[in-house]
């Protein structure tokens, strides 16, 4: 509600007029006014006043006429409608109010009851205009809010798919910003990581399927909480086979280390593993191959069934010196020992002959990390 409030005056007397206008003024309020019906409705329309005083009594539309018009009026705001009436039969003010008004004054008026009247219509227009505002305000509030969830859980479903694939750290930085999304095709050079159980495929021939599900719990649990503590990305696993690389989708400077030192810690814990399977008639041990090399990245699949992959020949290397790691041996490529040569301890193997590969490849068994 505006200040000082407008009121509009609806009266064909122009002596009427002029006494409310008087009246009116002398209390501070802007006052318009209207000689007729029709020029009541035009100027309600175009000046929107804050509360209407109209005759009853008028030629070509009476103030009926106009409550009724106005409160049909999809588009007029409230306004409250004061109906001011020479008539004593109770019967039409009845019918004015029911047509729209809110209070009604009878002729002549008294200054004190008008004085009382307007500013109880006021109060109550300025109480509406309050509540439509914090009527929109909510609204605002609300299709603030409506966006904030939306995106949120547009957040939170991204981070479900793309915590298949990586670690919760990793999943959490590309949702933030902190990477670009992996699932598109991209080239990175990486350090793949390939495990396998020793024995198993013996061992799941003659284990009963409970023992080899209870075996597979156990290393799977084992892997992949080391894989997680440093931050690999887990491409696949097949029962007893894993694949794991670093630095994608986040790049790291340590890729190599970080794959080297992970390998050595489940040497560690699947070797104590293995100790207790042993025990319980299970000959099983950790065979683990690790390459360097650029492939390409990305997901692959159809939709309602993504993975993520790597391809290159890196890959293939990783695996290939996995076939060949002993039980409890990882071997390295000559690039991941050339690369942390200064921190490895590292025995010498004779060149391997691998599928896949026209020439021998170099490698190298790791014992540990220098002191």
């Amino acid at each position: 509600m505006r200040t000082p409030p407008r009121i509009l005056i609806v009266d064909d007397n122009a002596t009427n007029v002029k006494i409310l206008q008087a009246r009116l003024g002398s209390e501070g309020y802007e006052v318009v006014s209207a000689a007729d019906g029709e020029e009541g409705l035009a100027a309600a329309r175009t000046l929107a006043p804050d509360l209407i005083l109209l005759d009853l009594m008028m030629p070509k539309v009476d103030g009926i006429e106009v409550c009724k018009r106005l409160r049909a009026d999809p588009g007029f705001p409230f306004t409250p409608i004061i109906i001011v009436t020479a008539m004593t039969d109770l019967k039409d003010v009845v019918a004015g109010l029911e047509a729209g008004g809110d209070e009604y004054l009878t002729k002549p008026v008294d200054h004190a009851a008008l004085a009382a009247r307007v500013r109880s219509m006021l109060r109550i227009k300025g109480l509406h205009d309050e509540v439509e505002g914090l009527v929109a305000q909510m609204k605002g509030w609300n299709a603030t809010l409506e966006h904030r969830v939306a995106t949120q859980v547009a957040e939170l479903e991204r981070v479900g798919r793309l915590r298949r694939f990586f670690s919760p750290q990793l999943a959490e930085a590309i949702v933030s910003g902190g990477a670009e999304d992996p699932l598109l095709s991209h080239r990175r050079e990486i350090t793949v990581v390939f495990l396998d159980l020793r024995g198993f495929t013996a061992f799941a021939e003659i284990a009963e399927p409970e023992e080899v599900m209870g075996v597979l719990r156990q290393y799977h649990a084992a892997a992949g909480e080391l894989i997680l503590a440093h931050e690999g990305t887990l491409e696949h696993f097949t029962g007893d086979g894993m694949m794991i690389f670093f630095n994608d989708p986040v790049p790291v400077p340590d890729a190599a280390e970080r794959a080297v030192r992970m390998s050595l810690a489940m040497r560690e814990r699947i070797g104590s593993l293995a100790d207790a399977w042993l025990r319980r008639g299970y000959s099983l041990g950790l065979g683990i191959g690790i390459a360097q090399g650029f492939a390409t990245l990305g997901a692959i699949g159809f939709e309602g069934r993504w993975d993520y992959g790597a391809i290159g020949t890196v890959t293939n290397l990783a695996a290939r010196l996995c076939g060949e790691a002993a039980s409890r041996q990882i071997l390295i490529s000559r690039k991941v020992h050339a690369q942390l040569e200064p921190i490895l301890e590292v025995d010498p193997v004779p060149a391997l002959n691998l599928k896949g590969f026209q020439r021998p490849v170099d490698a190298f068994s790791v014992r540990g990390i220098k002191p």
